[in-house]
């Protein structure tokens, strides 16, 4: 099928008059950033504001919820804009409160630094203030500082970093983490420097002299003190993660996710999902190798 004859087979479906599962399914799966993009513009269903950010309408996103009900919106969140994307994960995480919270330092710390300064222009757009005055209104206590400092950051993302330098910062970390009982790690002001403002490869080396120094992964004790009730939803979970990360890193995680659970990816969507969301995942899925 012809691309124009796609995005006229899209339109059709996004307008209300039927859906073709299989059909949305094949053009979805395979259509690359530019066809999503060509999409976007020429249909009626996106929008240019004010500031020249390329958005869903509202209403639409709305309706076409509850017409693809059964893809559990991951057909809506794959046809954004990343940024636009993001920025409505973003939003959704804060509502659902602090078991969210990890939704909030995935895309915090897994976008580069023009993916995550997008994601905050989106935001703006969308609800006319900024992801950092949400989460200050929103949160309190340790995490509310360091998400801040984490949403704000743009990070440095050469191949440089300093070797003492990390050594030095893992203990800072060792020494914080020791005295959790008297103060949590995260209300002190160089621990959450460390995190929000290092780049991710001086991070691995600082991660690397903390298990050296305590054998113990620096993950497990973080994700204690960020995410005292962890977001449960496995289905939400599992969307966002193959949705957003299916033309990005998605073989990694899925050879991570394989050595760590025993399962693949592919295995677990068999065991929670079905119908027109199952093979939508398998076909995204497929897009990272």
């Amino acid at each position: 099928m012809a691309v124009s004859n796609e995005i006229e087979a899209l339109t059709k479906a996004f307008s209300g008059f039927g859906v073709d599962e299989k059909s949305l399914i094949s053009i979805l799966g395979k259509w690359h950033p530019e066809q999503m993009k060509s999409f976007r513009k020429g249909t009626q269903f996106f929008i240019e504001d004010e500031r020249l950010f390329e958005r869903w309408v509202d209403r639409h996103v709305e309706q076409l919820k509850q017409e693809f009900l059964r893809f559990k919106s991951a057909v809506v969140l794959w046809t954004m804009h990343p940024w636009e994307r993001d920025g409505r994960l973003i939003r959704d995480a804060m509502i659902h409160g602090q078991k969210s919270n990890n939704v909030l330092v995935e895309i915090a710390c897994t976008r580069s630094s023009e993916e995550l300064l997008g994601a905050r222009r989106a935001y703006h757009s969308l609800f006319d203030r900024s992801i950092e005055e949400d989460i200050a209104c929103t949160l309190n206590g340790a995490q509310r500082k360091l998400l801040v400092a984490l949403v704000s950051s743009y990070r440095y993302e050469g191949p440089k970093f300093h070797e003492e330098t990390a050594k030095s910062e893992a203990k800072i970390l060792s020494t914080a983490i020791k005295n959790a009982g008297k103060k949590n790690p995260l209300e002190d002001e160089e621990v959450v420097r460390i995190l929000s403002t290092r780049s991710k490869l001086h991070l691995k080396e600082v991660f690397k002299h903390y298990k050296e120094m305590s054998g113990r992964n620096i993950d497990e004790v973080l994700d204690a003190a960020i995410n005292p009730g962890a977001d449960e939803n496995t289905k939400e979970g599992l969307t966002r993660i193959i949705v957003t990360r299916a033309d990005v890193d998605l073989k990694v995680i899925k050879e991570e996710y394989h050595k760590q659970s025993g399962i693949t990816l592919t295995e677990r969507i068999e065991h929670i999902a079905n119908g027109s969301f199952k093979d939508f995942l398998h076909v995204l899925l497929a897009r990272g190798g």
